[in-house]
């Protein structure tokens, strides 16, 4: 009985350590924005990890009539 446990508890751990490997990324890239309309883009670049976290926490830049912004899908 004890073994069973102790595989039961094996598998468990194990399936756990997997999924916590993975990694967030997306495909960002830096839009500017003249009176609502697109004016020109950045090149679509993928970010993972802190870089994505800092990149989506970045707020958008007006100046005038434009708006810079950080857009990820």
């Amino acid at each position: 009985m004890k073994r069973k446990l102790m595989y039961a508890a094996g598998f468990v751990f194990i399936a756990l350590s997997f999924s916590s490997c993975q990694k967030t990324c997306k495909v960002c890239q830096q839009n500017t924005y003249i009176n609502g309309t697109l004016d020109h883009s950045g090149s679509p670049t993928e970010y993972c990890g802190t870089d994505l976290i800092k990149i989506e926490a970045t707020p958008d830049f007006v100046l005038g009539t434009s708006t810079t912004k950080w857009e990820c899908n």
